[in-house]
């Protein structure tokens, strides 16, 4: 089990949804929609919206296509 002090940090570090909205160049409401939708990693702690960067970042990644061979 993490220490209480790493718990804290832990989550200190997560984002809001305005940080995840200028992370992804989208406006707030898409954010929104896309955690109504469940389409993104997300924590829900009472009527609080967090993400974890590192969560976030493996969701785009997972999201990223490769480019087609020529």
């Amino acid at each position: 089990m993490a220490s209480p002090s790493t718990a804290s940090d832990n989550w200190n570090n997560l984002w809001d949804v305005e940080a995840v909205a200028r992370r992804l160049g989208v406006q707030v409401r898409h954010v929104r929609r896309l955690v109504a939708e469940r389409r993104i990693p997300f924590i829900k702690w009472g009527h609080l919206l967090r993400f974890d960067p590192a969560e976030i970042d493996a969701w785009l990644d997972g999201a990223r296509r490769p480019p087609e061979a020529s």
